[in-house]
C-alpha cells in the first residue's frame, strides 16, 4: 500500500477503484482503514474511486503526539494534505463515528474541498459523551500518571499500533512522559468541550452553516443513537435522511463489521446521492 509523507508523518493510504470523482472514507475511533474496505469496493462499483487511509496515531500510520491543536484537527489537515498530493479535491467525504464527525470537520475547515457529505452513525448523547473521552485519552493519562511510557507502551491500544507500525514502539518509547501528558489532557479538554454538542465535536451553529448536499444514515446503539442522526438531519439544512432497516439496540456500541448485511445497500444509497450531485452541479454550471 502506498505512504505518504505529509506534514512530516507517514500516512498509510489506499485508493479502491481506477477510475471516478473521489469519495474520501473515514473510520471511527482510532481503527485502521480496512474495516472500511469491503464497503469501499462495493461503493467502487458504481464508477467511484475511494480514497482510505489510516490517519496519524491509527493502523499503520505513524504515531506523533503533538500539536496545540485537537487531534480531529489534526486530522483534518493531514487529509487536506494527503488528498492535494494525489490531485484528489473536490471529493465527497464520508465516515462512521470520528470518521463522520471528522468529515464535518473537514467541511468546516475547507468547504470548497467538499463536494457532498455522507455521514455514518453520527455520534452524540449522554453515553457517547461519558465514554468516548475516556476511551480515548482518559485512560492513557492515568497509566502515564501511575507508570510512565513504559505502562502506556505496555497497554493493548498502543501495542496494537506498534504491530502495524514497529517504528511507533521506538517513537512512544522516548517520548517524554511530561510531552505525552500535556498534549493528551489537552487534546482530552478539547475533546470534552464539545462532548455535549447537539452532534459531538460539532455545535449547532457549525450543522447549520453547512451548505453542501448532505446524506445520513443514524447508527442504533447509544453511542451512535438514531436520535444523534435525525439531530444533524434537522439542523444540516436540506439533508437528507436514509434509515436502514434496523431498531435502536440498548447497548453500548455496535461494532462497524456487524453492519456487514447492510453494506450493499449504504453502497447503492451513496452512490445514487452521489451521482445525483454531481448531475445538480452539471446543471447549475
Amino acid at each position: 500500500m502506498p505512504v505518504s509523507k505529509i506534514n512530516g508523518v507517514n500516512i498509510n493510504w489506499r485508493s479502491v477503484g481506477a477510475n471516478g470523482p473521489w469519495l474520501v472514507m473515514t473510520t471511527g475511533g482510532r481503527r485502521g482503514h480496512d474495516e472500511f474496505i469491503p464497503l469501499a469496493e462495493k461503493i467502487a462499483r458504481y464508477g467511484y474511486r475511494v480514497m482510505l487511509h489510516d490517519r496519524r496515531n491509527t493502523g499503520a500510520s505513524d504515531v506523533r503526539i503533538e500539536s496545540d491543536e485537537g487531534e480531529e484537527v489534526i486530522w483534518t489537515r493531514d487529509m487536506h494534505a494527503l488528498l492535494s498530493e494525489q490531485n484528489a479535491l473536490p471529493a465527497f467525504f464520508s465516515g462512521s463515528s470520528a470518521g463522520a464527525r471528522t468529515s464535518m470537520l473537514f467541511y468546516l475547515r475547507y468547504p470548497q474541498a467538499v463536494r457532498g457529505i455522507l455521514l455514518l452513525r453520527v455520534t452524540g448523547g449522554a453515553l457517547a459523551a461519558e465514554r468516548l473521552p475516556e476511551q480515548y485519552y482518559g485512560q492513557f493519562i492515568r497509566v502515564a500518571e501511575a507508570g510512565g511510557m513504559a505502562a502506556v507502551c505496555a497497554m493493548d491500544a498502543w501495542k496494537e499500533r506498534f504491530a502495524a507500525n514497529a517504528a511507533a514502539a521506538d517513537y512512544m518509547a522516548a517520548l517524554p512522559v511530561k510531552q505525552f501528558l500535556n498534549v493528551m489532557r489537552r487534546w482530552n479538554d478539547i475533546f470534552v468541550a464539545g462532548a455535549h454538542y447537539p452532534v459531538m465535536g460539532v455545535t449547532a451553529e457549525q450543522l447549520r452553516s453547512i451548505k453542501v448536499p448532505t446524506i445520513i444514515i443514524p447508527g442504533n446503539d447509544n453511542t451512535h443513537s438514531s436520535k444523534s442522526g435525525l439531530v444533524a438531519h434537522d439542523l444540516i439544512a436540506g439533508s437528507e435522511l436514509h434509515s436502514l432497516p434496523i431498531d435502536d439496540q440498548d447497548v453500548p456500541l455496535i461494532p462497524f463489521p456487524d453492519w456487514s448485511p447492510y453494506e450493499e445497500e449504504i453502497a447503492r444509497v451513496f452512490a445514487d446521492f452521489m451521482t445525483r450531485t454531481i448531475a445538480a452541479e452539471s446543471r447549475a454550471a
